[in-house]
């Protein structure tokens, strides 16, 4: 019993200890926030000192750059050179370009390119001056020189509208010796006539009438005129031979003599081709073309014959 006073005391001093403890460590947390705290004013203050600066030599670079630009379009109005000029308006932008990373923005570095600019200014300045007073002196001789240029421009006016007349002329002739060299074409294109289609059996045997049954239909012999024409090139001309089933398609084998020719600027799939010397007497040409033991399709085939560009005939037979 005369121990448990003893325990009591004990107890209150550790509580005691701990409660101060604890106030010391509120005390230095206190202090480190206190600390924090001014640290970030200053930052504060110092970022916001050099955003103003930043701002203020963003407002003298502007100031520069408006002048430079008036006295880059007065010197070459006046016929100066602003090469160099130009050079450093692109350096100008580059340095505008690099003050929005204003954590690296350097002052005095910009003051100082300021100040050069600033001086390059006073320099044009100077510059302008001697090319006005040049441009001056020069007044009178560009008097005269304009006089003579007006006479000039005027005497080159009556030339162009000349050349151009003679251009305009020139323009219609070779367009009338286009059409005309188109219609001497077009007449001297071969003509097909007299086309005629027949059937030929197994035995040869040949049958007209243009219409004939499949199973005695072995081979069909086109025949036709080619009248004559004495604007007619007499030469080899190759005549195309094209077959067309009833569904449109062209009747080909490539390896019986088929291919392929141009017509109005596109490929076209020929059935046959030979090649002729026409001689203009009004020759008879034929062809005979087989489908190797295929029967022709029931229906209406048409014929189309081809020469030098031109389709120059038209027929058609019917399989029964």
């Amino acid at each position: 019993m005369e121990q448990r006073p003893v325990k009591q005391n004990s107890s209150r001093n550790f509580l005691i200890i701990a409660l101060l403890a604890l106030a010391a460590l509120n005390v230095m947390l206190l202090y480190f926030w206190y600390q924090e705290k001014e640290n970030n004013k200053t930052k504060d203050a110092t970022i916001a000192a050099k955003t103003e600066e930043v701002l203020v030599t963003k407002m003298k670079l502007d100031s520069i750059a408006g002048q430079l630009d008036a006295k880059i379009a007065e010197i070459q109005q006046l016929g100066g050179s602003i090469d160099s000029l130009l050079k450093v308006k692109e350096q100008i932008e580059s340095d505008r370009i690099k003050l929005r990373d204003v954590s690296n923005f350097d002052g005095r570095a910009y003051q100082q390119k300021i100040n050069r600019y600033q001086n390059l200014l006073a320099e044009k300045d100077a510059e302008i001056a001697r090319l006005r007073e040049e441009n001056g002196i020069l007044n009178e001789d560009n008097a005269i020189l304009k006089n003579e240029n007006t006479t000039l421009r005027t005497e080159r006016k009556t030339l162009v509208d000349t050349v151009e007349s003679y251009a305009s002329q020139t323009r219609q002739v070779k367009a009338q010796n286009r059409e005309l060299a188109d219609k001497v074409t077009v007449a001297a294109a071969l003509h097909a006539d007299d086309i005629m289609v027949t059937a030929l059996n197994a035995r040869g045997k040949e049958k007209d009438g243009g219409s004939y049954k499949a199973k005695r239909l072995d081979k069909i012999k086109v025949t036709f005129r080619l009248p004559q024409n004495p604007l007619t090139e007499q030469n080899a001309k190759d005549i195309y031979l094209r077959i067309l089933d009833p569904s449109g398609a062209v009747i080909s084998d490539m390896a019986t003599g088929s291919g392929e020719f141009t017509y109005a600027n596109k490929d076209m799939v020929y059935t046959a081709m030979q090649r002729i010397d026409y001689d203009n007497t009004g020759q008879q040409v034929s062809f005979i073309y087989g489908r190797g033991g295929q029967r022709f399709n029931e229906g209406r085939h048409t014929i189309e014959i081809y020469s030098e560009g031109f389709r120059i005939g038209q027929g058609e037979f019917t399989v029964k």
